[in-house]
């Protein structure tokens, strides 16, 4: 298995360990790090077991011993990010729950980072540039980010639009034509209205984009997906980490287009943000 799994192997696992085990999982898990720099004794004290306890918890994860799980643990965190995703309690402080979102969050930009493929990046890429007009659509939490795209490609100097409404987004996939490109964007590709309303914009001759799951209904409907890895736990949190992820990969669809665009067009940009400037404060005059 590969070594970046072993945090993940662990948080899986948990439910299964004694409560002893369970005790050095958790240290470890709070602060992955750290971990790596205590002695055995250090790390049984901090779990408040005896070290006996932590040699075979370390073996019951395919390592040697206590040296060798710590060398495994160090190569896991150098593979990916030292944040863990933590469920939040009903007892946790603001400290706790602070540190738990923004390692929720980071962990999963993390890890969608890894599973992304260029190869699909550059293609949506090339249908987004010879786009006559683009429609974002999104539902829900979804939403947000289909306007947020709006923004974002709006300086492109092309129609953009942007729709969070079932009844609109039908409509105009019926009005599509060659040449326009619509953007679905849904974390578990299974809304079914979605799935018709891709097949309807197809059937008008549009080129649909998905940024969903994988192996979805939806994902199955489109031109082209990028598509997001859904994690098995999806609690109460999970709109949010969900959306950080598609916030972020439109950033990187905008940023392809700019740079495909090439520098006949940044003076279009510029423009643009100096059209802003005159609506804004000067530095330090306000506040």
């Amino acid at each position: 298995m590969a070594h970046h799994d072993l945090l993940q192997r662990i948080r899986q696992r948990l439910d299964e360990l004694n409560r002893s085990e369970r005790k050095v999982a958790d240290v470890i898990l709070a602060d992955p790090a750290r971990a790596t720099g205590l002695s055995i004794a250090s790390l049984a004290q901090a779990a408040s077991v005896s070290e006996p306890t932590v040699n075979r918890f370390c073996r019951s994860f395919n390592a040697k011993g206590y040296p060798d799980f710590k060398i495994k643990l160090a190569q896991s965190l150098a593979g990916g990010t030292p944040y863990v995703s933590q469920s939040v309690e009903p007892g946790d402080g603001a400290a706790d729950y602070t540190r738990k979102i923004f390692g929720a969050t980071i962990a999963a930009l993390d890890e969608a980072s890894r599973t992304i493929d260029p190869a699909r990046i550059e293609r949506v890429v090339d249908y987004l540039i010879q786009a006559k007009q683009i429609h974002f659509f999104g539902l829900g939490a979804s939403g947000a980010v289909a306007q947020d795209a709006q923004h974002k490609f709006f300086r492109f100097n092309l129609p953009v639009t942007s729709y969070v409404d079932v009844l609109m987004q039908r409509m105009v996939a019926s009005a599509c034509h060659t040449g326009d490109v619509v953007v679905v964007i849904s974390w578990t590709g299974r809304t079914r209205e979605l799935v018709e309303i891709a097949q309807l914009a197809r059937e008008s001759g549009a080129v649909v984009l998905g940024i969903t799951a994988p192996g979805s209904p939806l994902a199955a409907e489109c031109t082209e997906t990028l598509e997001v890895p859904t994690p098995e736990d999806t609690d109460v949190y999970m709109p949010m980490t969900s959306r950080m992820i598609q916030l972020t990969l439109i950033d990187v669809l905008a940023t392809g287009v700019t740079l495909r665009r090439g520098e006949d067009f940044l003076p279009h940009l510029k423009k643009i943000k100096d059209s802003l400037r005159e609506t804004r404060y000067p530095p330090g005059a306000h506040g």
